[in-house]
């Protein structure tokens, strides 16, 4: 296993509190992680039925089994587990003994909130960030193919053919996650909905466009995204409406976590179709938003990612709080830098430092010269990792 960016800050954690929740999709590697971070404590998952079913019908006995803690895979399948693990913990605070991983986010959270608050802390594992990726000895090199093989473990640590894997996942994920979460009872519509989703990709999230688009209701559009979100398939980017103008817009943007997992919707299979592809451009962007979020992420920030956008047109693609000045990002899949390529960010700059905010720009292109002109930076996609995005 490789390391994932997240491990110093799970270690630490694990020395602090009692027990770690460490939520995250299907197949980003939480189990892999845990066990190999965890490995003096006894494993369990809650995927097996003759193990579920012990932990739903007897939450008092299963616990027993591991009087010295435990490494508890998918707990959101025995919802009530954690308040039962509350009474342990009080009795026996000792930090890093139980440690819970899941893969849908209202459910586990929900759950444990209520039960392990002050007790458990939360994090994050989204899948492997450019930096993770090429920690693997082969690894894409080229922008088409880190796009289009996104940033799910198993693809690079058994060298498999993006489209072969992801296709399996969607399948899996459609016909298990779902039914879990929600009750979805037409799976072909909602799979045409997923798809519309990646449609969408890097463009406002207009539920009701949706709805007329996939022919369902705009509360079902609600619902159905809700179960993405739980599920970290997709994500909502806040809009900026800070104090700035009053003309901003503040419906949100739609992106996906993994960038190869919209290419395999979107019907691409190769780099070929990528390179001529309408949304290469949009896929583009929200790998460099996904990327932005996995780096804040490993360093403890959740929050603070934004977009720009006044009903005038100017928008910046990604603004980023840091403490209490702002770095606003455009996004160009371009090779070449142009001369008025940071144009917006540079306006938008501006009006941050007119409403008192200290204010940088970038822009992250799909060439390979790192520049600086004008205060702007102009930072290649191959070295998004190594840009203090937190």
């Amino acid at each position: 296993m490789i390391e994932r960016d997240l491990q110093p800050r799970l270690r630490k954690l694990a020395g602090q509190f009692p027990a770690i929740i460490l939520t995250g999709p299907r197949q980003s590697g939480k189990s892999t992680l845990c066990r190999t971070l965890f490995g003096g404590l006894p494993y369990a998952t809650l995927e097996s039925p003759d193990v579920r079913a012990f932990a739903i019908d007897d939450p008092r006995g299963f616990l027993t089994q591991y009087p010295k803690g435990a490494v508890l895979d998918e707990i959101q399948n025995a919802p009530k587990l954690p308040s039962y693990l509350q009474e342990i913990i009080d009795r026996d605070p000792t930090p890093g003994r139980w440690i819970l991983t899941g893969s849908q986010n209202l459910a586990v959270i929900q759950s444990a909130s209520q039960s392990l608050a002050g007790r458990a802390a939360v994090l994050q594992l989204l899948p492997l960030s450019r930096r993770e990726v090429t920690r693997f000895k082969k690894h894409p090199t080229t922008l088409d193919e880190t796009l289009i093989s996104g940033g799910y473990p198993r693809i690079f640590d058994q060298n498999l053919r993006p489209a072969d894997w992801l296709s399996s996942y969607v399948a899996t994920y459609l016909e298990r996650d779902v039914r879990t979460i929600t009750s979805v009872g037409d799976l072909v519509t909602f799979q045409r909905f997923v798809q519309l989703c990646a449609g969408r990709v890097g463009q406002l999230l207009n539920m009701s466009s949706l709805a007329a688009d996939c022919g369902i209701s705009a509360p079902t559009v609600r619902s159905w995204f809700s179960v993405l979100e739980a599920s970290f398939i997709a994500f909502r980017l806040p809009s900026y409406h800070g104090n700035v103008s009053k003309r901003l817009i503040k419906m949100p943007k739609l992106h996906f976590y993994d960038s190869g997992l919209v290419c395999w919707l979107l019907g691409i299979r190769d780099t070929a179709q990528l390179s001529v592809h309408p949304l290469r451009g949009a896929i583009f962007e929200s790998w460099v938003v996904s990327e932005i979020i996995k780096q804040r992420l490993s360093a403890g920030e959740s929050n603070g990612v934004f977009f720009f956008r006044d009903k005038s047109g100017l928008e910046a693609d990604v603004l980023v709080q840091q403490g209490n000045s702002f770095l606003v990002v455009e996004v160009k899949a371009g090779q070449t830098i142009v001369s008025d390529i940071s144009g917006p960010a540079g306006r938008i700059a501006n009006l941050m430092k007119g409403a008192g905010f200290a204010s940088k720009s970038a822009v992250v292109y799909g060439g390979n010269l790192r520049q600086s002109r004008n205060s702007v930076t102009y930072l290649p996609w191959s070295e998004i990792q190594d840009f203090a995005w937190a």
